[in-house]
């Protein structure tokens, strides 16, 4: 590995200050220095700039001057730096290959697949990282949570945390605190659906991985969910702006803790539809959210009661 090379893998290792804890970094450039934004403490000096050399004014300019592929991506083992050999024998005029360059790019093509796989450490990224890549396809996740998810297996693997523990649970309950990060309305059941292991094993590595990475994870909220709901259920703009008020009010009383944030979202939207007049039974509530009848049943008769609303049923 050259100086280079040593030297990103070191400023990519800091991801909170050392004198504070927090994770507010910002990144000055025209210095060269990271800061954190709490204490103001000078984290690292002589970045380097990874960005182009050329500056443009406009968009024509930006394309005419691109000179590389795709940015790096911590989703790919090789963080997306390495080439690949095309599977199809063809040339660059489309035509197909002669039987010796064939021979010759499948012993190409197989080398390819050794070097970029050429220890242990490798490999189990680029398992891990495709069973991020098929889960967070499944649930239909956005690439910044993505991203997160690889940078928190990545060092989740720095800090030797895997030794013990299957992949696919690791790999999950890092799927489930970027969730949690990126303030993406996911359970630990609809992770568990789609996930190779079970819930109860999800947990506990997502547990042990936040305590030994400090990753700062907000509680959830239960309006982060009424969007969803209400999209499932096709309900209006109206309900949702309802539902928000109440959660609101809920929370100003204390009815929302020590709930469910899901019972409390999908209680809140029955409701909602009731006023409204776009009623909605509590069986399609309930298959919606996700949470059983007898749930939505009882986190409404508490709101009802405590926030004293007028139900026509």
């Amino acid at each position: 590995m050259t100086e280079l090379e040593k030297q990103r893998e070191r400023e990519d290792s800091v991801f909170y200050c050392p004198e504070c804890d927090s994770y507010v970094l910002i990144r000055d450039y025209e210095r060269a220095e990271l800061i954190c934004k709490n204490c103001g403490l000078v984290i690292r000096d002589h970045m380097i700039d990874t960005g182009p050399e050329w500056r443009v004014f406009n968009q024509e300019q930006r394309e005419r001057r691109v000179r590389v592929g795709g940015p790096t991506t911590y989703t790919m083992h090789d963080k997306g730096l390495s080439t690949m050999i095309d599977w199809r024998n063809k040339d660059s005029h489309g035509k197909d290959l002669t039987p010796r360059k064939r021979a010759q790019i499948y012993r190409l093509r197989k080398w390819q697949r050794r070097v970029r796989l050429s220890d242990p450490t490798e490999r189990n990224l680029a398992f891990a990282l495709s069973e991020i890549s098929r889960m967070a396809s499944h649930l239909r996740l956005s690439q910044n949570v993505r991203e997160e998810t690889a940078m928190i297996y990545r060092k989740a693997v720095e800090r030797r945390l895997i030794r013990g523990r299957s992949i696919e649970g690791v790999t999950a309950a890092a799927l489930y605190a970027a969730c949690r990060k990126c303030r993406v309305p996911i359970t630990l059941e609809e992770v568990a659906e789609i996930s190779r292991v079970g819930k109860k094993e999800i947990g506990r590595s997502y547990r042990f991985i936040a305590r030994e990475l400090k990753i700062e994870i907000p509680p959830v909220n239960p309006v982060e969910f009424i969007p969803r709901f209400t999209t499932a259920l096709n309900l209006t703009g109206p309900v949702q702006k309802k539902a928000i008020e109440l959660i609101r009010k809920a929370y100003d009383k204390g009815l929302t803790s020590g709930r469910g944030p899901t019972g409390i979202a999908a209680a809140v939207v029955y409701i909602s539809s009731i006023i409204l007049n776009e009623r909605r039974t509590q069986k399609e509530v309930s298959e919606a959210a996700g949470v059983t009848e007898v749930t939505i049943r009882n986190r409404y008769k508490e709101l009802v009661e405590k926030l004293k609303l007028e139900i026509e049923i």
